[in-house]
């Protein structure tokens, strides 16, 4: 093995076939295989038919009736745990473990996701990718966006210890620890390219640091989501000899990603976040009941300081057109994002590398359009808002979901399930009906079905796939109805994506004995 792959040790062996020139198209499904549906891009025909968040199944829909084990198999497909190994009998890390788990509404999926221990700190990362526009953007952020962070996060000398390493052809210790599904795939071919690119970013940081400099979390989270984006940027303009790899980096800028990342250090936790992924914090109060704290914004047309910065970065001229249908130029629905080079580069640079590109470039859609009102460029960025939070012992549990998540339930509704689950206790709430009108046989009949299913609420082993069950299943009155859930996951290819997004979710499960003593260790140093 060359030396300079030495550092990517411990990537999966899994990859995606060159041969085919669509890197994104190999995704093992179980189940039903949902459509490629139309991205965040509304400039297709779905533009003037916006998805339904209703759930309610039509019926002139053609489905099938899933038994609850095939209903279990789709659910499960995709599911992961981790447990955080205890050292001396003592468990030292903040975090237990985690669950994790994607339920595909696009085919491919366009959602990835990454966990990973950083060897050098012994912090923990875990990120959520949310792609548009196609999956090549959140695959190459799956991939790369954490050895961005964590050389970002190496002392001075460290990187100097590195370089000279690569320099003189000296083996290197891995970097990350990656935590991955066998279905996570990733780009063998680009490894080269990444590498290369990483070592220029690493040098970089060598001449802007200096020796016994520590440092800062948050601005090496937020340096590693600008340089990254930086770099796919370039890397699609600079194209490369072997056709393969000047195709996929080009398909990477000209598709887009949001990216919510936390990472979990001690009692620090930081959430970087680019677009509408969010961060929800589980606190269980003194009551045993668990409230929501969310830790991430929204960056979209519903974030009022979002619409006012976009607006004040451009001209007075474009204050009507900037933001359209709360879309940014009436396109985009996020308003940070990795790639979507069209909402960045000048119309001229676009013409130029898309002329220069490879033919089957051209017969991907999204590269045909200008978006109308194009004035001045940028208008998106990927610079993250950072969030530092002090963990405390009652801050039991993180959840990070991609939009697909949140759009189906309320945070708080969220974190009650996964606590509910975490623990084994079910804290019924009164049981409400809404505006619907029902008869006391059909409310008795509610309440012994909600009996009924408390000895079985728990059936699930992973927490991330109990919450997915609710997010796709809920009825209106709260409980998972199978036959919704039946619905929801049969539905043919070209109906799911009307129903649906594609759903990606991380629970980590934290450890409040070793938050709280060295929550007490660091009162004392102050």
């Amino acid at each position: 093995m060359p030396v300079a792959w030495q550092l990517f040790r411990g990537w999966p062996r899994t990859k995606i076939l060159a041969s085919s020139l669509l890197p994104c198209q190999h995704q093992s499904h179980s189940g039903p295989v949902p459509h490629q549906a139309p991205s965040r891009h509304p400039s297709l025909s779905w533009r003037l038919h916006p998805v339904s968040r209703s759930y309610r199944v039509t019926p002139y829909l053609t489905s099938y009736t899933l038994t609850p084990p095939q209903v279990n198999s789709i659910l499960k497909a995709n599911e992961y745990s981790f447990k955080v190994p205890e050292f001396d009998g003592k468990n030292v890390s903040s975090v237990m473990g985690f669950d994790s788990n994607q339920l595909p509404a696009n085919a491919p999926i366009e959602d990835r996701r990454s966990v990973a221990t950083c060897l050098q700190t012994r912090g923990m990362l875990m990120a959520v990718f949310d792609g548009h526009a196609g999956c090549a953007c959140a695959q190459a952020l799956s991939e790369r966006l954490f050895y961005y962070i964590a050389v970002s996060l190496l002392p001075h000398e460290t990187l100097c210890e590195l370089d000279a390493a690569v320099e003189a052809g000296r083996a290197l210790s891995p970097i990350l620890q990656w935590h991955k599904h066998p279905n996570d795939y990733f780009s063998r071919e680009a490894q080269s390219l990444y590498f290369n690119s990483l070592r220029t970013y690493w040098q970089e940081l060598i001449d802007l640091s200096s020796p016994g400099e520590v440092p800062d979390t948050g601005e090496a989270l937020l340096n590693a989501f600008k340089r990254l984006d930086s770099d796919l940027s370039l890397e699609a303009q600079v194209g490369d000899p072997n056709a393969f790899l000047h195709y996929w980096v080009l398909r990477v800028a000209f598709s887009g990603a949001t990216a919510c990342v936390a990472h979990i250090d001690g009692s620090d936790l930081f959430i970087a976040n680019t677009g509408d992924g969010r961060a929800v914090l589980g606190v269980q109060e003194e009551d045993g009941s668990f409230t929501a704290h969310t830790l991430s914004n929204d960056h979209n047309a519903q974030n009022d300081g979002e619409v006012a910065r976009i607006r004040g970065e451009h001209p007075p001229s474009e204050k009507k057109t900037v933001i359209r249908q709360d879309r940014l130029l009436g396109l985009l629905m996020p308003f940070r994002a990795f790639g979507d080079v069209k909402f960045k580069w000048s119309i001229e640079l676009q013409k130029r590398v898309l002329e220069s590109g490879p033919d089957q470039l051209h017969e991907n859609e999204h590269t045909k359009f200008i978006p109308p009102n194009y004035h001045t460029p940028p208008y998106l960025t990927a610079e993250p808002e950072i969030t530092h939070h002090r963990l405390r012992p009652q801050d039991r549990f993180l959840v990070i979901g991609s939009d697909g998540l949140w759009e189906t339930l309320h945070r708080q509704e969220v974190v009650r399930i996964v606590g509910e689950y975490l623990t084994g206790v079910q804290q019924h709430q009164p049981l409400t009906v809404g505006g619907y009108k029902v008869t006391l046989g059909q409310m008795q009949g509610l309440l012994e079905e909600r009996k009924a299913r408390t000895s079985s609420a728990f059936e699930d082993q992973n927490a991330a796939t109990h919450l997915m069950r609710h997010a796709v299943g809920n009825n209106e009155f709260g409980t998972v109805d199978h036959e919704r859930l039946s619905k929801m996951l049969s539905l043919p290819e070209e109906l799911a994506r009307m129903y649906r997004d594609d759903i990606t979710i991380i629970v980590a499960q934290l450890n409040p004995h070793v938050i709280g003593t060295q929550a007490g260790e660091t009162a004392l140093k102050l």
